[in-house]
């Protein structure tokens, strides 16, 4: 397993966001076009609890890509034909040949939601346990390039979110009663959490884990170990910044309504709940 928490973005501003995010994104569009110019295959899984930031997450990753050669696949609720032919449903939606595909939660989530929330079999989680490391070892033997994140939000935050998710007029929808129902079972995701690491974490193939609290450190995070896990050409090298511990001018905006001069103390406290939403 893979902690990548890079404090170099500990004091990050909402500008120096912005110029960090920039930065890999033209970094996003080299590895793009190398995948493309090279045929290769490429599946990024982000797993995590409701509320961790994995759409988030994937929409500031694409959002300068080029979007014939690249997908995002959200399986929602599985029909009674997916749900029995598991890994077949998943052949189906890995990348083609040049083409990058992000999965907004994977086939894993036959290890650790479906499980916990009673929604597969014991004979049907037993099965996916045993056989997901020889599935995801012969689609590697076949070129494919695979990163496995997993976005670890902590309770206090998590139930933070869904808060600003009810209140908030744009995002109200993305709370739904099932995501209330699975926070209950924290510590039962926990546990099925803890076996898909113990099962498939493998030196070829490792789980990646971010700290999710602070979204915007989360996704640089995320980008930022994609681009130093792959060669690709024009690669340039990503030093890192030393993000300064003063900010000249407290402005800030959230959900498109500006609050400018601001205290340090009201920056900090609209900082933290920026990076929760």
């Amino acid at each position: 397993m893979i902690i990548y928490n890079r404090t170099s973005y500990k004091e990050l501003t909402l500008k120096s966001y912005q110029k960090e995010k920039r930065r890999l994104q033209i970094e996003l569009l080299k590895l793009q076009e190398w995948v493309i110019d090279s045929g290769q295959t490429l599946a990024i899984v982000l797993e995590g609890r409701d509320a961790a930031g994995k759409g988030a997450t994937i929409k500031r990753f694409i959002e300068n890509l080029i979007p014939k050669t690249m997908r995002v696949v959200e399986l929602g609720v599985p029909t009674a034909t997916q749900n029995r032919m598991w890994f077949k449903t998943y052949d189906r939606l890995l990348p083609k040949k040049g083409e990058i595909v992000f999965f907004d939660r994977s086939w894993y989530t036959r290890g650790l939601i479906q499980p916990a929330m009673g929604y597969c079999t014991e004979r049907q989680y037993k099965y996916f346990m045993k056989n997901v490391n020889k599935w995801e070892k012969k689609h590697i033997k076949n070129g494919l390039l695979l990163i496995k994140f997993y976005l670890s939000v902590s309770k206090e935050n998590q139930q933070q979110r869904f808060v600003f998710r009810q209140k908030s007029p744009l995002k109200y929808w993305k709370l739904s009663a099932n995501d209330l129902n699975a926070a209950k079972e924290w510590d039962l995701f926990t546990h099925y959490k803890e076996q898909v690491f113990s099962n498939s974490d493998t030196n070829d193939n490792p789980w990646v884990v971010i700290n999710s609290d602070n979204k915007m450190i989360a996704r640089l995070n995320a980008m930022r170990y994609v681009l130093f896990s792959l060669e690709y050409p024009g690669k340039k090298i990503l030093k890192d910044k030393k993000w300064s511990k003063e900010i000249p001018e407290y402005d800030i905006e959230i959900d498109g309504v500006k609050f400018k001069d601001l205290t340090k103390e009201q920056y900090e406290l609209l900082y933290r709940l920026k990076g929760s939403t």
